[in-house]
């Protein structure tokens, strides 16, 4: 209970510091890490404590970790959304949607388009591609942002937590011995009224939060007639997609370890995905247009200054889920679950969500998770691939100030850490709760 103890106290001095005393945000998690370090060892045996050495190497690791997986698809999607939104591809999309669903229906466009995109394309890609597209149709619709983005950022948050092929979801199919196709299917089943609750119903109470979002992609409307055309616009913006997507699919075709599968491979990594989607649209969307190189290149460098607060932040929140996981939290928090006598799948999204407010990564919350549950379901009724379903859920429960995802929300849409609970942590919250609603109500018919 002392752990935990700590644990809490941190967090909250994190919220005092970066809320109350508006400390910069990277130095708050530098300070909070120093903090917990240092209480950790005033509650603990003396062979159990970890030197100011120790301490310091945590954070450097977990920022390490933390940008080392994120920094180069943060700034090449910035890039990309940047030439989306200053050569008028955005626009020009936005002017498409609006035709298609008019203004009334336009969060269900963008709900629609976010799951889309969001099945074969990781988070934060997702994240940084399509935040552009939401401040371009806010600014033509004159409605707020936050209102337009949160059914869009649940269907990427909900592919991101449940479904396959993301990285955590696969993994817990294989801890869970589920089939992949069929946890697919029921994870659709699941995820419509996950994201239609924490999307466009939800978001019908944040009309109030009219703060201009961040000037990372904002531009000036251009004249229709020096917009690119829809199908460059549409190819140039969701070239990540039908990358990974291409490559998904032959690599399903192809035979493990032949030169189709190895290419795929390849092509699919989202380091790749991204590079080439950035050269692709500096091209399409800018030189072929006639834009001089010079313009090309300071666009691109204009992203880059852009994104460096954010990815600061993140690295930040790094560093304190790594000194989580290496103050051995999550292991205290199994010993004392691990003993519960409850429904599986109650069992397996209560552990994920404890992890997930503790931790603050998803991916560590769910696969931790399912390290303590998978042992206690052997011989039971339930079907894993609700298991897997349970778990992921679990995974997305109320995202805070130690998870990244909450920190570009906040940076990329401009509001406060209090209106960033009310709205970002309310829809993952909202997308969790229900996701274990509709595993319950499938493990009656299933």
């Amino acid at each position: 209970m002392a752990l935990l103890g700590v644990v809490f106290a941190s967090i909250l001095l994190l919220v005092l510091l970066v809320a109350y005393f508006r400390l910069n945000t990277f130095i708050a998690f530098l300070i909070v890490c120093l903090f917990m370090g240092l209480a950790l060892n005033v509650v603990r045996e003396p062979a159990q404590r970890m030197s100011i050495a120790d301490i310091t190497q945590s954070i450097q690791t977990g920022i390490g970790k933390t940008l080392g997986s994120l920094v180069i698809i943060i700034v090449f999607g910035s890039m990309l959304g940047k030439l989306v939104a200053e050569s008028g591809a955005a626009q020009k999309i936005a002017n498409g949607l609006m035709q298609v669903f008019g203004r009334k229906y336009v969060q269900w466009s963008l709900m629609l388009t976010g799951f889309i995109v969001g099945i074969p394309l990781f988070y934060n890609i997702g994240f940084v591609l399509m935040v552009p597209l939401i401040f371009t149709v806010a600014a033509r619709t004159k409605l707020p942002a936050v209102y337009l983005g949160i059914p869009m950022l649940a269907s990427l948050s909900v592919t991101h937590g449940y479904l396959p092929p993301h990285p955590s979801p696969t993994a817990l199919v294989g801890a869970f011995h589920a089939n992949m196709g069929i946890t697919l299917l029921y994870g659709l089943l699941v995820a419509i009224p996950a994201i239609v609750l924490a999307g466009p119903v939800f978001s019908r109470f944040l009309k109030k939060y009219t703060q201009e979002p961040a000037q990372l992609f904002t531009t000036v409307a251009l004249p229709d007639d020096q917009l690119p055309g829809m199908a460059t616009s549409i190819v140039a913006a969701l070239l990540p997609v039908l990358l990974l997507a291409a490559t998904s699919l032959l690599k399903l075709k192809a035979a493990p370890d032949s030169v189709a599968f190895n290419i795929a491979s390849w092509l699919g990594d989202p380091v790749i995905v991204m590079l080439l989607a950035v050269l692709n649209g500096a091209y399409v969307l800018g030189i072929r247009r006639g834009w001089p190189i010079k313009k090309v290149m300071g666009t691109m460098e204009d992203a880059i200054r852009d994104v460096s607060v954010i990815i600061l932040i993140i690295g930040g929140s790094g560093a304190l889920t790594q000194m989580l996981l290496d103050s051995k939290v999550s292991d205290v928090i199994k010993e004392g679950l691990g003993s519960m006598h409850m429904n599986p799948l109650i069992l397996a999204w209560t552990i994920a969500a404890l992890i997930r407010v503790s931790v603050g990564s998803a991916t560590v919350a769910g696969l931790t998770a399912a390290g303590i549950v998978a042992p206690l379901v052997v011989g039971t009724t339930v079907h894993p691939s609700l298991m897997v379903l349970a778990t992921g859920a679990g995974s997305l429960m109320f995202s805070h100030v130690n998870d990244g995802g909450f920190w570009m929300f906040k940076e990329y849409f401009n509001l406060s850490v209090k209106d960033t609970f009310k709205t970002w942590s309310i829809m993952e919250t909202i997308v969790s709760v229900v996701g274990l609603i509709g595993c319950l109500i499938l493990n009656l018919f299933i």
